[in-house]
């Protein structure tokens, strides 16, 4: 896709899904503008030196005028916001900081975005969270948003406001509720994925928090990011404003499957250590995605199987989980 003349904006950049985007768009052709507020100690764009061919703006999703700065100087014509508290045991923690960043800067940036003159379109990452707790699976977009915990609850709000844009002022914005997104690049080793590359790494057995059998819908980073662009790109036709679109490979896979199969990719003989008992705090036992909107309506759909994911994922972290746990001691 050739995207010379497309400004984007990218909150979220020097986060893990944000990475990607970033690469792919400048790939594309496109100027990227990222927000950064702190320096993280890891991040995709600076290893590869992204960073270095984007332009840099220092500023807060809390501050309204900031972000309106932003997008008039630069003439912004597509924003992606992906900046989020996205660790739901934080959240659970410090609900406060979560909803302040989930919430309120989603609002500001819409906000700006609504004055701003050259934006022509607005991607607001939501999550599959905000659906909570049903009983009949797999979500679909006109499913309740019945969210519970803090987290959930905060995409949920951030999925709300961003429609409210679109239905009361034409805004065009549509909203993308992605499965659990995985591949190289992902420092929250807390999560699965990359916690599980960290055991295999240092020839330990991976832990597993649960009971092993809560089920989640993965989908690889090269098709989070596809179904961003796509979403965006289906926004020159208005009767996708104000839309949600579910992306997510269609089938639940439990977590020991998970880690099995990513033990299986690295050629490890280790062992899942399965500690827990049941469902943790605080987090969903099943969930999956029905994507037929997307794929009926925009032609979405994950190239990415499972396996091969895995195999691209500890690839990277083979090659680079060195060099960044030396650096963090």
């Amino acid at each position: 896709m050739n995207r010379r003349g497309e400004v984007a904006f990218v909150t979220g950049a020097y986060g893990f899904i944000g990475g990607h985007l970033t690469k792919r768009l400048l790939g594309d052709g496109a100027e990227v503008v990222v927000l950064k507020r702190d320096r993280p100690a890891h991040s995709l764009i600076v290893m590869d030196g992204d960073q270095d061919r984007c332009s840099v703006a220092q500023g807060e999703l809390s501050d309204h005028q900031s972000l309106l700065r932003i997008l008039n100087e630069y003439g912004v014509t597509t924003v992606f916001h992906l900046a989020a508290q996205a660790i739901v045991a934080v959240a659970n923690r410090s609900p406060l900081s979560t909803f302040e960043t989930n919430i309120r800067g989603t609002y500001n940036l819409l906000e700006a975005a609504r004055l701003a003159p050259t934006v022509e379109r607005i991607v607001v990452a939501s999550s599959d969270k905000a659906y909570g707790q049903h009983e009949q699976l797999p979500y679909r977009e006109d499913a309740k948003l019945q969210p519970t915990f803090p987290y959930d609850a905060s995409k949920a709000a951030a999925d709300l406001v961003a429609r409210s844009y679109a239905e009361t002022y034409g805004l065009p914005v549509a909203v993308t509720r992605l499965a659990n997104v995985y591949g190289g690049g992902d420092f929250n080793f807390s999560r699965l994925v990359p916690e599980t590359a960290r055991a295999i790494h240092a020839g330990e057995s991976p832990v597993i928090r649960s009971d092993g059998t809560p089920e989640r819908d993965f989908i690889y980073a090269a098709d989070a990011v596809a179904a961003y662009l796509t979403i965006a790109d289906g926004l020159a036709d208005p009767s996708n404003h104000g839309l949600s679109f579910n992306a997510g490979a269609g089938r639940p896979w439990p977590v020991l499957e998970m880690v099995a199969t990513m033990l299986a990719a690295a050629g490890s003989e280790l062992q899942p250590d399965v500690r827990g008992d049941g469902v943790p705090a605080g987090e969903i036992d099943r969930q999956y995605l029905d994507s037929t909107l997307i794929q009926e309506r925009l032609g979405w759909e994950p190239a990415w199987s499972l396996t091969d994911g895995l195999a691209a994922t500890w690839e990277w972290y083979e090659r680079e989980l060195p060099g960044v746990l030396e650096k963090s001691l």
